[in-house]
C-alpha cells in the first residue's frame, strides 16, 4: 500500500510525523514558510509533564507515553542522521520559596513527605515519582539556589532535550529518507468539495495529496476553522563563562512562571513570558527584566553571566489548553495542532498515533479526547456551519442549515463572529448610538480617545453607555496630526480601556490625518508611528488610503490589520477605490477592513463579496434618518457579502447563456 501525503507545516509535529508516514511507505511531502521560524526554535526543549502539573486525565497519559518513547525516538533519528539532539534525562527541580510555605510543599507533589520516604504521587493514578527535598537536601542536588529557597520537589523522570539540534535532526533525516520539502511555501487557503481537500493553494500554486496534514501551529485558524490562537513567548539565554571549570547548574529549575535549562554546550536558558497579544513580533524591556527578576531569585549566580541571545516565538493554544489531534469534518484531512507548551514533549506519540490513524486507519482511545468536535456547542451537519452574529437576523435560519465552511475574524489572536465593526460619533444622542450599536451585531466598537477624554459633543458620557464586558473597545487617535501625536494618544487609549475592565486591550486604530479639508491620512506618518506603537506591544489597525505597497509595508512592520478607504472619510461615496483594494485583499496576510465612505448596504456587500474580512462602519449609520434600522442593514448586508464570498459567484461572460438545458425539449 502507497499513500500520498502533503503536510502542512514544518514545525516539529508536522516533521515528525512525515518521518513517521515515510517510514511506514508513504510517499511525503511538507509544505513550511520557513523551517526556522516554527515555534520548534522558540522552545527550551523541556520534557516536564510532572514538572507542569497537568491534571487532565487524558493528558496525563498522552505526556507520558510520549515521554517514555522519547529516548528511543531520539536514538533512532540520530542513528539515520548521525546529529545529536540534545536529549538528556536530567530530571526536573521545583523549587518552593518562602513565600509560597506549605502550600508549595504540598502543591508540586501532593502528600507532604520528604526524600528519605517513599516517593509521592504528584496526581492521583501518576506512575511518575516525586520526591520532597528539605532546603538542606535540595542544595544538595543543587547548589548555589537563592535564599528564598525553602525546599522543593524533584521529579527524574522529566527530562529535556535540545530543541534547536532536534529541529535539525528531524530536517536532516527528513531529507534522508526522501520527504519531498517544499520551504518558502506559503500556503493560502485549502480548496474542498463535497466534504474532501481537493488542493492546498499556495504561492507555487495548486498543490494536490491523497491525504493532507494540517500542523501549523498557532496558524491553523488562518486556513482551518479551529480556536487555535497564539501566545507569545519571550525567553533569552546566558553562557556559563569558560574560566567556570565545571557547570555550575546542573538541573533544571521549574519554578513559578520561570524555568532555568542548562545546557550541556555551557549555555543557560531562561523562559518563557505567557502573553495573549497575538502575533505581534520582538522582545520587550519589560519581558526580559520580568525574567531574568525571578530567574536570579532562583539561582542568583545568573546575574553575573553575560546575555548571549533574547528571542521569542508564538504557542498554539486551545480554550482548554490541550492540543487538537485527529479527523476532521473533512474525510482526507487529519488534524495535528494546539499542542500549546508542550509540542517538543508530544512530537513522537503525536506522529506514531497520526501515522496509526491514516496508515492503518486505527484509532487510540487516546484521541477521543482531543477531537475538534469538543469545541462545538452544538451538533452539525458533517460541515461546520458559518454563525451569524446577531439572533434576530433573518438570514440565521437560512445560514444555519448550509455547509458553509468559515472561520471567525482573527485579529491579533483575538476572535470575533461579526465582521461589522462600527463607531460612535455622529449620532443625534448616545441613546441612538446604544440602539445602533446592538441592532449592528457588532464585537468591536471604535472610540475617538481625544473627544471622550475632552468630553466632545456627542461623547459625553460614552465610556459608561456601552456594556464594555460584550463590546471590545477599538481606541482610536482621530485628530491626530502627526506620528508622535498619534504615538501618545494610543498610549492614553490604552490606559481607557485598562480603566474600563478591558485589561488585556492593546488595540489601536491608528488615524494620522494633517489634511484638514479632505482628511486624508498620512502615508509617512502613519508607517512611522505604526512601527513605534509595534515594538510597545499595540496591536495597530492603521487606517490608509487604498495603497497596495504602503499596505505591505505596514504588514511587514507587524500590523495586525489593514484598513484602507473606501472613499473620503464621511462622504458616503461608497467603493471608489475598488481597484486598489483588491490588490490589498490578494496580498495581505493580515485581515483586511474596509474603513471610511461605505454609504448604503449595497456597497458594503459588495466589499464584502470581494473579499474583505471585515468593514468599519460610522457615518453610514449615525447620519442615516434611522440609525439602528440602517445598522441592522448594514449588518445584514456583511452578512450576505460574506455568504457570496464563501459561494463563490458565477463566472462573468460576454455572451448569453441559457438557464435550461437544451436537450430533451418538444420541437413539435
Amino acid at each position: 500500500m502507497n499513500k500520498d501525503v502533503l503536510i502542512i507545516g514544518g514545525g516539529i509535529i508536522g516533521l515528525a510525523i512525515a518521518i513517521e508516514m515515510k517510514l511506514r511507505g508513504a510517499t511525503v511531502s511538507v509544505l513550511s514558510r520557513d523551517f526556522h521560524s516554527a515555534a520548534t526554535h522558540a522552545a527550551a526543549g523541556m520534557l516536564a509533564p510532572d514538572a507542569e502539573k497537568i491534571t487532565n486525565t487524558a493528558m496525563q497519559e498522552l505526556c507520558w507515553r510520549s515521554r517514555s518513547i522519547y529516548a528511543n525516538w531520539t536514538q533512532k533519528l540520530e542513528q539515520i542522521t548521525g546529529l545529536n539532539t540534545g536529549y538528556w534525562p536530567c530530571g526536573i527541580l521545583t523549587p518552593a520559596l518562602e513565600e509560597e510555605g506549605e502550600k508549595g510543599r504540598q502543591g508540586k507533589g501532593g502528600k507532604n513527605n520528604n526524600f528519605s520516604s517513599s516517593p509521592t504521587l504528584p496526581f492521583p493514578h501518576s506512575s511518575s515519582p516525586a520526591y520532597w527535598l528539605d532546603k538542606e537536601t535540595i542544595n544538595q542536588y543543587q547548589s548555589g539556589l537563592g535564599e528564598e529557597v525553602i525546599g522543593g520537589w524533584w521529579y527524574p523522570e522529566d527530562a529535556q532535550v535540545d530543541n534547536r539540534a532536534l529541529a535539525k535532526a528531524l530536517l536532516s533525516a527528513a531529507q534522508s529518507l526522501g520527504v519531498e520539502l517544499k520551504e518558502g511555501t506559503t500556503v493560502e487557503g485549502l480548496q474542498q468539495q463535497q466534504g474532501q481537500v481537493v488542493g492546498v493553494q499556495t504561492n507555487a500554486g495548486v498543490l494536490r495529496a491523497e491525504h493532507y496534514i494540517l500542523a501549523t501551529g498557532a496558524w491553523s485558524n488562518q486556513l482551518f476553522p479551529l480556536p487555535v490562537r497564539p501566545k507569545k513567548g519571550q525567553m533569552l539565554s546566558v553562557r556559563v563563562p569558560e574560566f567556570v571549570t565545571e557547570l555550575p547548574l546542573s538541573r533544571i529549575l521549574f519554578g513559578n512562571e520561570i524555568y532555568i535549562v542548562p545546557r550541556r554546550d555551557r549555555r543557560i536558558m531562561i523562559g518563557a513570558t505567557v502573553e495573549d497579544v497575538g502575533f505581534t513580533p520582538y522582545n520587550t524591556p519589560i519581558g526580559i527584566q520580568t525574567l531574568l527578576q525571578q530567574a536570579i531569585r532562583l539561582y542568583p549566580q545568573i546575574q553575573h553571566y553575560p546575555i548571549e541571545e533574547l528571542w521569542w516565538g508564538f504557542r498554539p493554544a486551545t480554550p482548554d489548553e490541550l492540543p487538537i489531534l485527529g479527523s476532521s469534518n473533512c474525510k482526507n484531512l487529519t488534524l495535528a495542532t494546539g499542542h500549546y507548551r508542550n509540542g517538543i514533549l508530544l512530537a513522537p506519540i503525536t506522529a506514531a498515533l497520526i501515522a496509526d490513524l491514516i496508515w492503518e486507519q486505527k484509532s487510540d482511545s487516546l484521541l477521543s479526547h482531543f477531537h475538534y468536535s469538543r469545541f462545538q456547542t452544538q451538533s452539525s451537519t458533517p460541515s461546520q456551519m458559518l454563525t451569524l452574529s446577531t439572533p434576530h437576523s433573518p438570514l440565521q435560519q437560512v445560514a444555519s442549515v448550509l455547509p458553509i465552511q468559515d472561520s471567525p475574524l482573527v485579529i491579533a489572536g483575538k476572535s470575533f463572529t461579526s465582521r461589522l465593526m462600527t463607531g460612535t460619533g455622529k449620532y443625534r444622542s448616545i441613546e441612538e448610538m446604544q440602539q445602533s450599536v446592538v441592532e449592528s451585531g457588532c464585537q468591536i466598537v471604535t472610540v475617538a480617545v481625544r473627544r471622550v477624554q475632552t468630553n466632545a459633543p456627542g461623547h459625553e458620557g460614552l465610556a459608561e453607555a456601552l456594556d464594555w464586558t460584550k463590546i471590545w473597545m477599538l481606541p482610536n487617535t482621530a485628530g491626530c496630526k502627526t506620528a508622535e501625536e498619534a504615538i501618545r494618544v494610543a498610549r492614553l487609549g490604552r490606559e481607557m480601556a485598562k480603566l474600563l475592565g478591558q485589561e488585556d486591550n492593546n488595540f489601536v486604530k491608528l488615524e494620522v490625518i494633517p489634511d484638514s479639508k479632505y482628511l486624508l491620512p498620512d502615508p509617512i506618518g502613519t508607517l512611522q508611528a505604526a512601527e513605534q506603537l509595534v515594538k510597545e506591544g499595540f496591536a495597530v489597525l492603521p487606517y490608509i488610503n487604498a495603497d497596495p505597497i504602503l499596505a505591505k509595508h505596514l504588514e511587514e512592520v507587524g500590523c495586525a490589520t489593514v484598513m484602507p478607504l473606501a472613499a473620503p472619510i464621511g462622504s458616503g461615496q461608497g467603493l471608489k477605490t475598488a481597484a486598489n483594494i483588491q490588490i490589498i485583499i490578494e496580498n495581505a496576510n493580515v485581515p483586511v477592513v474596509v474603513d471610511a465612505g461605505i454609504g448604503a448596504p449595497s456597497e458594503a456587500a459588495q466589499a464584502m463579496e470581494m473579499g474583505a474580512d471585515a468593514l468599519l462602519i460610522n457615518s453610514a449609520i449615525a447620519l442615516a434618518k434611522n440609525p439602528p434600522v440602517m445598522a441592522r442593514a448594514m449588518n445584514m448586508a456583511a452578512i450576505a457579502g460574506r455568504l457570496a464570498y464563501l459561494a463563490g459567484r458565477m463566472p462573468t461572460k460576454d455572451y448569453a447563456s441559457p438557464s435550461s438545458p437544451m436537450t430533451g425539449t418538444v420541437t413539435n
